[in-house]
């Protein structure tokens, strides 16, 4: 899987984390910054993630930031963009099962290095169900 990956200095050392997991376990990833815990404009990092996704250059975006709020509310300015905030395998299942989200934004200040890389597996592992979610997905970028 081809998958775009961005922070701010909050999300550095987790980025850095889930990018040495997906190598290993033979997944393509962009990063798209920043490269240190120094303090940064998250917008910066997150258009370029969100831009691959919005285009499908990517398969999937993984942004962190320390609430995950404003690479979210960034990302979703994208109109083929679903970004979703998630702190549990739990959240992270159900926006992709029912709402297709294509990034996840990982709340760094919330959740345990061990918990992102949980979250990101079960999001990266969890197909859309379709059917009755598929009308109302469409229906999010009608705007």
């Amino acid at each position: 899987m081809k998958i775009a990956i961005g922070c701010d200095h909050a999300g550095f050392e987790y980025k850095e984390m889930i990018i040495k997991s997906l190598e290993l376990k033979g997944h393509q990833v962009l990063d798209q910054g920043t490269n240190s815990t120094k303090s940064v404009d998250y917008p910066d990092f997150v258009h370029p993630v969100a831009k691959l996704v919005n285009s499908k250059k990517v398969d999937k975006g993984i942004l962190i930031c320390g609430s995950g709020n404003g690479v979210s509310m960034t990302a979703n300015k994208y109109k083929n963009v679903r970004a979703a905030i998630c702190w549990n395998k739990s959240l992270a299942t159900l926006s992709r099962q029912h709402n297709d989200a294509n990034i996840v934004s990982l709340p760094a200040r919330f959740i345990s290095r061990r918990m992102a890389s949980i979250i990101v597996s079960a999001f990266l592992i969890t197909p859309f169900e379709g059917g009755r979610h598929a009308r109302r997905v469409k229906k999010i970028s009608n705007c």
